[in-house]
This record gives C-alpha cells, structure tokens and sequence, in this order.
C-alpha cells in the first residue's frame, strides 16, 4: 500500500488512505459550520457560487471511509447525499484529477465532498485552467471555525496549507513510532533504545545473540518516510523561495544510511518488506514504523499474540536535544469550491474529521487532537498491546518532521524504481542516494519545480 498513507505526505500520500494489499488487509487508515461564517483570516478571493441549503451533496469516499460516511448519513437522514466509492486515489492514482479536469472542461459534475490523499491539494489548491477556480475551496475562508483549525495536531494541516489558505481537512495521521516485542524484550533483557545509536547497537547485538530476529525493514514502498523522514533527511523540502530542495548527501540522509547499512550487513535489518508476500513477522523484534503498524502490521497480518507488542516514542540523535519523526500516511477531506451547498458539504466534512462520535472508532488515528484522545480512550483500540500505546502515539504526533513536504509527485515512486532494486542486488544505501537523489530530481523537475541540490 501506499499505505495508509495517504496521504502525504509530503504526504503525505497514503490516505493514509490505507490500503495494504499484499497483507490482503485494508487499514487506511463535530460540528455544524454555514457558509456565511465569519471568525476567520479569509480571502475576497473566494466567490462561493450561489448557495441552495437544501440542495443534494455528492461524496466521494474510499472503502475505508464508506462506513463513516453512511453512519453520517443515517444520523442526519434530513441530509440529501449520494454516496460515490472511488479508490480514494490511493497508490498514486490520478483518477480524482483526471476526473476534475474533465468537470472543469463541462463546467458540471464535480463531487461536493471528497476523500483524498495530501498530495490531491497540491493540485486541488489551484486553477486547472485560464477559466477554472481551484477545486478545493479554502476552509479558513468562512467555512471552517479558526478555533477548530487550531485543534489539530502540530503540522497535521500543514499540507492542507497553499498561499496562505487551508484547502483540506486532515482525517488521520500516520506518525512513525518505535514498535518493540516487549515479551522478548523483557525475557532477553534488552532495554528499549531511545536513540538512533542505541537502536544500532541493539541491532547489532541483536544480530549475534539471536540471529535471524531483526529491528526493522527497508524493503516496502514506504520504509524511506520511517526512516529517512525520521532523520530530518531534506529528500523533498520545499523552501521559502518556492525552490524544491533534494540533498540526499546532506548530514541527515548519509547518517542514516550509514547506519542502515550496518543492520543491513549484519542482518538485523531485512531489505525485505515487512508486507512482502511469506514475510515472518515472528522475528521481528523492533520496527520503526506509523502508528497503523500495532493493528494492521503485527495483530492483523503477523498474527502476533495479544499483550506482546508495545510503542515508544521516536528516537533522536545522540548530540540533539529533541526527537524528529515520519509519517506514513494519512488521509484528507475536502469541500469543492462548486457546491451549491457548502454549509451540508462543510458540516460533513467537519463532523468526519473532529466528532467524538466518528473518531472513537475510527481505524486509524485523527488528526484532530481531542478526537484522538476520544480515540485512545476506546478499549478496542488499545486492549492489543503490552502497554499503554497513548504516550508514545500522542508524542510522536507532535514531532513530525515539516522539512518533508507535500509534493505534486509520490516519494515512493523513486524509491521503489531506483532503491530497492538496489538493495536486492546487493547495493548499499549509501552508494544508491546519487541515484535516488537523480531520481527524485528528475521527477520534481518534470512536474514544475525548480530545484537545488543544496
């Protein structure tokens, strides 16, 4: 999957939208605004076309997000909806752009409420054409309250955010947390590591004392956003002179090379995917990766027992005063700038991302912090783990590296053409960041941006 991802990321990208296909499991993963709102830092710019409350609002949803959005539904049976399922343009799927510049060409159909992935409003933000207004319409500007804006986790709505205005809702978040077997932990006497160094080290140890167990994988389409984005690596750093920067030979990427290719040579580290088809989960120890891995990676596709695997915080260099973290995944709504009914379109979308009531059982984690709480409140979603999962989650979603930006292209693409074909044939990662580096280049430049390498 891009896994849950969407979402991008920087996306970013993978709704999440989280969808694992090769695990043969699906994880993607209140309020009532009006139109006429005016508690917010808005645009003149924003022309609402004309408004009929009791007109019909079209959805589009993935799979995932189906339920939430019939549970909506049949609570507010005084709402006119047509419910639409669509990929969710999860993977990379440019169906919903495609589709927009074909509604912007008839000037008609064009969805009121859609599920997407971050990198969708890297788009959705701006004219497809001459004639054409942005698809998404921007939230802040009298249709979102800025007091519930202000309510979602740190730098969760940042790839929502262009030229000043904020086009999305973010559904979930996917930060990347340490996940540790505590029974063997405990039963081999293994302290969980809270730096990078440390992590190494017991990697190491971990190689010579029990081989064939690991602390991690690098082989899915996804490992770079764990590991890389942890480190503060600028792969796809947009800077305040609108430049992209891509710097793999930067301090921050080639430490974290280095120190997998450690792992990788003593085997503590597989290049392997953890959702590659015949992959024993029974061996892995430690694996840093979204907070989607404790439900959907170790209870749902290795079958772990319950009361075995726990979560701690993200880890930080030795020398720095604070831990950085990933994110791999996470979904966005968004309101179409045509509805002929934003107050419907906004109370949904509003009541998708921030109700109790929605979030407390929602398959992955919200974005929205006192719906994230409501979230961990939930036995279901905590009764799994050896521990209490709520510290490190509610942390790590706080320390989401901003410096890996939401794009118009997914970052997975030239990690798994040019990476991981690399690391099967025997490669080092730090031998491949040239490579991957071009790669990334190449593909920003051929979407629009202008990029340093510096």
């Amino acid at each position: 999957m891009k896994s849950p991802r969407l979402y991008r990321p920087g996306r970013r990208a993978v709704a999440a939208t989280l969808a694992i296909a090769t695990a043969g499991v699906l994880a993607a993963l209140t309020g009532c605004a009006s139109a006429d709102q005016s508690d917010t830092s808005g645009s003149a710019a924003f022309k609402p076309v004309t408004q009929d409350n009791s007109s019909q609002i079209t959805v589009w949803a993935d799979s995932t997000r189906l339920p939430a959005v019939q549970a909506y539904q049949k609570s507010h049976p005084d709402v006119k909806m047509d419910i639409v399922t669509y990929d969710g343009s999860a993977d990379g799927s440019t169906y919903l752009q495609t589709k927009v510049q074909l509604f912007d060409r008839t000037n008609k159909g064009w969805p009121d409420v859609v599920f997407g992935s971050p990198t969708d409003v890297t788009w959705a933000s701006q004219p497809t054409g001459p004639k054409a207004v942005p698809f998404a319409a921007p939230l802040d500007d009298g249709l979102v309250k800025k007091a519930t804006l202000d309510n979602f986790a740190k730098g969760s709505l940042t790839p929502c955010e262009f030229d000043g205005h904020t086009y999305c809702l973010r559904n979930d978040i996917a930060q990347v947390v340490l996940w540790y077997n505590k029974t063997l932990m405990d039963q081999w006497g293994y302290t969980v590591p809270t730096t990078w160094e440390q992590y190494e080290a017991l990697g190491l140890k971990v190689a010579k004392e029990h081989p064939g167990y690991i602390v991690g994988a690098v082989g899915d389409t996804n490992s770079q956003e764990s590991y890389f984005w942890s480190s503060q690596c600028p792969a796809q750093q947009l800077q305040d002179d609108g430049k992209l920067r891509v710097d793999l030979q930067a301090k921050e990427c080639t430490r974290m090379a280095s120190l997998l290719d450690n792992l990788i040579q003593a085997k503590a580290v597989s290049t392997q995917g953890f959702f590659s088809q015949g992959f024993d989960g029974s061996k892995v120890l430690m694996a840093n990766g979204p907070s989607w891995y404790g439900q959907y990676l170790f209870n749902s596709a290795f079958k772990t027992p319950k009361g075995q695997i726990a979560a701690a915080n993200p880890m930080k260099w030795d020398g720095e005063s604070s831990a950085y973290t990933g994110n791999v995944g996470g979904g966005v709504w968004m309101v179409s700038s045509h509805s002929k009914n934003l107050k419907a379109s906004t109370a949904l979308t509003e009541w998708l991302t921030t109700s109790d009531e929605n979030l407390k059982s929602a398959p992955t984690y919200p974005a929205y912090v006192p719906g994230a709480k409501t979230w961990l409140a939930n036995p279901d979603n905590a009764s799994y783990f050896a521990d209490d999962i709520a510290g490190p989650f509610q942390t790590a979603a706080d320390q989401v590296w901003s410096g890996w930006s939401n794009t118009k292209f997914s970052d997975a693409t030239s990690w798994s053409s040019v990476v991981l074909p690399a690391l099967t044939a025997g490669k080092t990662l730090t031998e491949t960041l040239p490579a991957w580096q071009t790669a990334i280049v190449n593909e920003a430049k051929s979407v629009g941006y202008t990029v340093t390498t510096k």
